[in-house]
């Protein structure tokens, strides 16, 4: 899976964590932000310099320019993506992805975690879009969190109207904008990824699950980052539209469903079993299982609880759902299932060795990235999301 239709599988790696390429600026101050000592070639010393690496802005704007020196003409990638609510652990996930070791002194996480500070503040620490990429050249895309109140608070006016732009030429309410960005990600994310992780805490919340249902709903007629119609910006949209759709070029990203803060009682064969089949059923007819670029081979999807070949239905063998439980401040208590830091490293494990849908056709990573920049133009103009906002508004499900 990468831009060239298919890299070999990534599994079966060790857990040593890769150097960190692409550490987060802000927190980087005189010190080497590395592995390897002052003669590490990728030492952040010999990287540019640059503010800010965020792809998407606090203003919703897409910026290929700052993550643009940090990528090859390399073909050969993997890009994953997460998405979910604030402080269901997206970041950690994507640390222990990374490859992050938090036991080595005096080393940042590539990705910012919560803190106390921060849980007591009310606030997120991921704006739009934050990239890193890896050693094995996977690249990583943590989103800010979708459903938030802090980033609700953060954009609305005292006449409630919204300050980020989230469709162009729309002025929309902030409650009513807010509720199309968690939208926005999901598509851009299912659009521009192999894989995206779609992150619930808890067995019971199903949020997540319907965001995907209407992502799977409004991305239509979105190309992936290797489509020809974005070579030709001449091409009217509604025949870049039509395009691809005669031309069988629909893509959407392999999701995983991660459910994370699992009780032990959560975590019985027999309750994972039942999440699994209440999950099938919402997505068995959408596109998210109908994935042509799917391969044939059966791949071993994981579980917080290993379940027997026969428990589950067979239409519910390419849906991947991973399952991730609490972390146990007692660590004298022995997990009945699994611990919390196994489950993270099979997570990591199987993402490695997944083999998603591929780009229709070869792209290098710069391409991909300046590709991305165009399909998220087409996001924000996409006329299927605009009639969906004016249904929204008429309905009046939000406040307008």
């Amino acid at each position: 899976m990468a831009g060239s239709g298919g890299n070999p599988s990534l599994g079966g790696q060790s857990h040593q964590a890769p150097k960190i390429l692409l550490a987060k600026p802000g927190l980087v101050s005189g010190g080497k932000f590395n592995r390897g000592g002052t003669d590490d070639p990728d030492s952040n010393a010999h990287r540019p310099r640059i503010g800010s690496l965020n792809l998407l802005s606090d203003t919703w704007d897409f910026h290929s320019d700052r993550f643009l020196p940090f990528l090859t003409d390399n073909t050969e990638f993997t890009v994953v993506g997460v998405i979910g609510p604030p402080g269901v652990g997206k970041s950690t996930i994507m640390n222990e992805i990374y490859g992050f070791d938090a036991t080595s002194p005096g080393v940042l996480p590539p990705f910012a975690i919560e803190t106390e500070e921060t849980r007591a503040m009310s606030k997120h620490c991921t704006v739009g879009i934050e990239p890193r990429v890896s050693a094995e050249r996977i690249i990583l895309l943590d989103t800010q969190p979708v459903f938030s109140p802090s980033v609700l608070a953060e954009m609305i006016r005292p006449d409630g109207s919204s300050t980020v732009p989230i469709i162009s030429g729309e002025s929309l309410s902030a409650e009513l904008a807010h509720e199309l960005m968690s939208i926005q990600l999901g598509v851009l994310l299912a659009s521009i990824c192999h894989i995206i992780l779609v992150v619930s805490e808890g067995v019971h919340d199903a949020s997540m699950w319907r965001l995907m249902s209407t992502v799977d709903l409004l991305k239509h007629g979105i190309p992936d980052p290797s489509s020809l119609t974005l070579s030709h910006p001449q091409t009217s949209e509604k025949e870049s539209r039509d395009k691809i759709l005669d031309g069988g070029e629909e893509y959407m990203a392999d999701p995983v469903f991660v459910h994370t803060k699992l009780r032990t009682e959560d975590l019985t064969p027999c309750n994972v079993v039942q999440l699994k089949k209440a999950l099938t059923q919402i997505f068995c007819s959408l596109s998210i299982l109908r994935s042509k670029n799917h391969t044939t081979a059966k791949e071993s999807h994981a579980s917080a609880v290993p379940l027997n070949a026969h428990s589950a239905d067979r239409e519910s063998e390419d849906l991947k759902l991973f399952l991730l439980p609490s972390r146990n401040k007692d660590e004298s208590l022995k997990p009945q299932y699994e611990s919390h830091i196994s489950a993270l490293w099979n997570l990591r494990d199987q993402v490695l060795s997944m083999r998603g849908p591929s780009f229709s056709r070869t792209v290098s990573e710069r391409d991909w990235l300046k590709n991305s920049a165009k399909i998220w133009e087409i996001v924000k103009n996409s006329p299927i999301i605009v009639d969906y906002c004016r249904t929204l508004q008429s309905s009046g499900m939000v406040r307008r």
